[in-house]
C-alpha cells in the first residue's frame, strides 16, 4: 500500500529561565532511556492501529462539548484527555477504520494534573496500543496517524525537541503539528510504541505541540476502579456518596515535616465532598506546600506544584473548576481553621474558591485596637467570643466573612507551626521544598 506522507517541521526555541519551561524530574516509572534506531521507522504497517485509535465526542444533555481522539490501552479501556470529557454526562467513540458509534459507559480513573482519563467501553474490544516504557530521547523521530483517505493512511512525521516542565507538567515538545480534532491521538516512536498522547496549547503567546508521556498513562492504569463510574460523577458527589462522606470523622495529611489530622465540616458539604473526591483520586499526593506566611497560614493543593523545580512560579493552577462561595455564620478564622483561597474581588466578584487549593490558619495574636481597625475596614462586627479567641489563641480575623472555611485541624498544629517558620523566597514559596506526601481518609 502506498503511503501518503505529510511532513510538518517547526523549530521551537525553548528558554530555560521562564517558569514552566525548566527540566523536570522524570516520572517514577520512566525506567531507562532506550536508544531507538531511526532506520526502524518504516518497519511494519501502521494500518493495524486504525481500529485502536478512536474519534471521541462528548455531550452535556445532548449538547456537543468537545471532539477529539483517544486510543485503546486495554481491550475495553480508552485513554484520552480529561479536559475533553470534563463536564460531560455522555460520550461516544468511533474507531478510525469504522463509521459506527459506540458508547462510553463511564470512567475508571482520572489524573487531573496530567489531564488524563480512562474510559470504559460498552463491551467493544480492540487491540491495545503498546506504550513506550521509558523516556524517549530528544531528537527521536515521531509519527502520528490521521483518518484514512481512500486506501492511504496519512503518516505525519516529526521529532522530539525536548522533555521538560511546561506550565507545571512534564511534557515532550515535538515538531509534529496537531489539529484540535486530533488532540488525544497516540504519538509513536519508530518502534511503533506510543510515547504518549498529543495536544497543543499556547505558551508564551505561541502555539506549541506536546505529548503527555506514556509513563503517566501506565501509572493511571494501575489506579483504575474495578467498575466504571458515571461521567456526571466526575465533579460532584451523588446523595449516596455524600452520605458516606458525612460519616468520615477525619483525614490525615502526611507532610515532610510530620502529620496533620483534620476534619471537614458537614456545614459545607460541597467543599467536603470535593476535597474527599480529590483525596480518593490521589490528587494531593506529592504536591508542594507552596505558600507559607508566618503569622497567617500555610497553603497547598496547587496542580502545578507536583513536578515543580526551583524558581518555578507556582500556585496559579487548579483542577479546572472553581467552587461557589459558602460563608457559614459562626465559622471564623481562628487558629487551625482550614479554608479555600481564591482570586481577589477585582477578578472574582462572586468570590468563587479555587477547586483544590486549601490553607491552614497558623495565625497570630491580635489586640483590641487591631480588631477594631479590622471591623472598620471590613465593615464587620466580631462577637465577644471571636475577640477573646483572637486575643488569646490567635488566627486571621482580617479575612473573616470573605473566604470559605470548610474544616479544622484536630492534631498536628505543631507541624503546621514549624512549616510556617521556614525560610521563604519569592511569592512566599519555601526555599526548600516541603511536600504533602499523601492525604488519606480515616474512617
Amino acid at each position: 500500500m502506498k503511503k501518503l506522507v505529510t511532513l510538518f517541521l517547526i523549530i521551537l526555541l525553548m528558554s530555560c529561565g521562564q517558569a514552566g519551561q525548566q527540566k523536570a524530574d522524570k516520572p517514577e516509572n520512566s525506567g531507562k532511556t532506550e536508544v531507538i534506531p531511526e532506520d526502524q521507522e518504516n518497519s511494519g504497517s501502521y494500518s493495524g492501529f486504525l481500529s485502536s485509535i478512536v474519534k471521541i465526542q462528548t455531550f452535556d444533555n445532548g449538547r456537543v462539548l468537545e471532539t477529539g481522539q483517544g486510543f485503546f490501552v486495554e481491550d475495553d479501556v480508552i485513554i484520552t484527555r480529561f479536559s475533553m470529557v470534563n463536564g460531560a454526562n455522555q460520550a461516544v467513540f468511533t474507531p478510525l477504520d469504522e463509521d459506527k458509534n459506540y458508547t462510553v459507559t463511564g470512567y475508571l480513573a482520572i489524573d487531573r494534573i496530567n489531564d488524563l482519563i480512562l474510559l470504559k467501553t460498552d463491551g467493544t474490544k480492540r487491540t491495545p496500543i503498546p506504550l513506550y516504557s521509558g523516556t524517549a530521547p530528544v531528537s527521536s523521530k515521531t509519527i502520528y496517524l490521521t483518518h484514512p483517505t481512500g486506501n492511504t493512511i496519512p503518516l505525519h512525521r516529526g521529532k522530539i525537541l525536548s522533555y521538560s516542565n511546561i506550565q507545571g507538567n512534564p511534557l515532550y515538545t515535538v515538531t509534529n503539528q496537531f489539529r484540535s480534532t486530533s488532540y488525544g491521538t497516540p504519538v509513536f516512536a519508530p518502534n511503533q510504541q506510543a510515547i504518549g498522547l498529543a495536544f497543543s496549547k499556547v505558551v508564551d503567546y505561541e502555539a506549541r505541540y506536546f505529548v503527555i508521556p506514556s509513563a503517566f498513562i501506565s501509572e493511571l492504569m494501575k489506579k483504575k476502579e474495578a467498575r466504571p463510574l458515571a461521567l456526571e460523577k466526575m465533579n460532584q458527589a451523588d446523595k449516596a456518596v455524600a452520605e458516606v462522606n458525612k460519616k468520615i470523622k477525619a483525614l490525615l495529611i502526611e507532610t515532610d515535616f510530620g502529620n496533620i489530622k483534620i476534619r471537614l465540616f458537614n456545614e459545607t458539604p460541597t467543599y467536603r465532598d470535593n476535597f474527599i473526591k480529590l483525596v480518593r483520586e490521589q490528587y494531593f499526593d506529592g504536591l508542594l506546600i507552596h505558600r507559607v506566611i508566618n503569622g497567617f497560614c500555610i497553603q497547598s493543593g496547587a496542580a502545578d506544584t507536583r513536578y515543580a523545580v526551583k524558581d518555578d512560579v507556582v500556585g496559579w493552577k487548579g483542577p479546572g473548576y472553581t467552587l461557589p462561595a459558602h460563608i457559614v455564620s459562626g465559622l471564623y478564622h481562628r487558629r487551625g481553621m482550614i479554608g479555600s483561597p481564591r482570586k481577589p474581588d477585582t477578578e472574582n466578584s462572586k468570590r468563587r474558591s479555587d477547586g483544590s487549593q486549601f490553607y491552614i490558619v497558623t495565625g497570630r495574636i491580635y489586640n483590641d485596637t487591631e480588631l477594631n481597625e479590622i471591623e472598620k475596614q471590613n465593615q464587620i462586627k466580631f462577637t465577644a467570643e471571636q475577640r477573646q479567641v483572637y486575643k488569646t489563641e490567635g488566627g486571621a480575623p482580617h479575612i473573616d466573612g470573605t473566604y470559605t472555611i470548610f474544616g479544622e485541624v484536630l492534631e498536628g498544629m505543631d507541624v503546621a507551626d514549624r512549616i510556617s517558620k521556614v525560610a521563604i523566597g519569592s511569592e512566599f514559596r519555601p526555599i526548600d521544598d516541603i511536600r504533602v506526601k499523601r492525604i488519606t481518609i480515616l474512617q
